[in-house]
């Protein structure tokens, strides 16, 4: 959820995706680090240094400011019982992995045939209560599955780390104390509920929960009883409530049931690839006019207000997207993740396979490289106005104005030819 949205080698513009993500298990397809909109201060591996004793200490200061967000002292007791400092957290906190995706090695995973094949029997499996579901929330069933898919694979990898020391270590850290302190409250408020004991309340090592992986703040907004059993249960092996919290979080932020994320197009020869930007909104039938057709070569029909998106560049598939795109983007940031979703509910539906060729030969930049980029391209005169190593809108932008000035297609793709080019 965009709440949970903490960037450390995503390359969101040129759509370098890393598939290790805090708040995910290691085997999840969320491309994004999702806590918090900001890049690791440091890539390098920290030492670990504290101590339970430590930890400790600092449960019982917060104890008192967690009974002054009105966690009562027996819940307290309860959920810190047996509590300790837990290093391995903060060894995947502090030294995540480098190791990028390119969009469509990634997108061969979100949408693999396995993936698609598993998707199909879970919908199978769970109709009734998904018709149910898409009912009562106006939410596309197969979106719903899709987003199970990703997170869990259908619930076969909840993640089994407990939360409650998995959030009390991260806030004592210190290094996003805020945060994650705010994340364990959270919790407490949610055990204190009687929606699940502290035991039962696992996750992730970042403290994301349940089937469709909510944090604890998402939880307590937007998770229902949708069994109607009193609780709002996303860890059992029964995954009604976790999916109907995932449509009634989607129906929140504004999906229109029956319409599409997106559509792979095709682009016109001559077409003016500075338009394809997430700002320059047409109507299907405007974009029509300057020749952009579906695959199947007709005018895309009209679902409202589109712009275009190039993942990989010009050499890429081309998609036309709308305000589902936006919908799913406050679930998960990563253009990516977005696209596979949409994706994948489109393969569970019985749709086609992406028709649009990717440039295979190409690599993901690594973060050195992104770095070296942004100074590149700033020093060309063409200031991306952050030297962060994530490429968005500003560095995009920069991509452009430099591509203009050589002559080349202003596609904004951060490749590494470009990058060879500035060098």
């Amino acid at each position: 959820m965009r709440t949970f949205g903490f960037l450390v080698s995503l390359v969101i513009g040129a759509l370098v995706v890393s598939t290790v993500s805090a708040g995910a298990p290691s085997y999840s397809l969320r491309p994004v680090l999702r806590p918090l909109a900001a890049v690791l201060d440091s890539q390098k591996p920290v030492e670990i240094a504290a101590s339970t004793k430590g930890l400790q200490r600092w449960i019982k200061r917060y104890k008192s400011r967690a009974l002054k967000a009105g966690i009562s002292a027996a819940v307290l007791d309860q959920a810190f019982r047996g509590v300790q400092y837990n290093a391995a957290i903060i060894k995947k906190d502090r030294n995540q992995n480098e190791f990028t995706k390119t969009i469509w090695d990634y997108l061969d995973s979100a949408a693999s045939d396995a993936r698609i094949r598993n998707g199909k029997a879970a919908l199978s499996k769970h109709n009734a209560t998904l018709q149910k579901i898409e009912k009562r929330y106006g939410v596309d069933k197969e979106v719903v599955v899709a987003i199970w898919g990703l997170e869990s694979a259908y619930g076969t990898f909840k993640g089994s780390t407990p939360v409650i020391e998995a959030l009390a270590t991260l806030a004592y850290d210190g290094r996003r104390g805020d945060f994650f302190e705010e994340q364990l409250t959270a919790a407490l408020s949610i055990v204190q509920s009687g929606d699940v004991s502290p035991q039962n309340m696992t996750g992730s090592w970042a403290g994301a929960m349940g089937h469709t992986q909510f944090m604890p703040t998402s939880y307590l907004s937007h998770a229902v009883d949708f069994t109607g059993d009193g609780k709002r249960d996303i860890w059992s092996g029964d995954p009604t409530d976790a999916l109907a919290s995932t449509a009634a979080y989607l129906k929140h932020f504004g999906w229109k049931k029956n319409q599409p994320w997106g559509v792979e197009i095709k682009l016109p020869k001559g077409f003016d690839y500075a338009s394809a930007n997430r700002e320059n909104l047409k109507n299907p039938s405007e974009w029509a006019r300057l020749g952009i057709k579906d695959m199947r070569g007709r005018p895309v029909p009209n679902h409202g207000p589109a712009s275009i998106l190039l993942p990989a560049g010009a050499q890429g598939a081309a998609f036309m997207i709308f305000k589902n795109f936006d919908v799913i983007e406050h679930y998960n940031t990563a253009d990516a993740y977005v696209i596979g979703v949409g994706h994948l509910a489109d393969r569970i539906q019985g749709g086609p396979a992406i028709q649009g060729n990717w440039p295979r030969g190409d690599r993901a930049l690594t973060y050195k490289e992104r770095i070296e980029l942004q100074k590149r391209l700033t020093k060309a005169g063409f200031d991306t106005q952050k030297i962060d190593g994530k490429i968005g809108p500003l560095t995009i932008a920069s991509v452009r104005g430099y591509q203009r000035s050589k002559g080349m297609i202003p596609d904004g793709y951060a490749s590494l030819t470009l990058l060879k080019s500035l060098r």
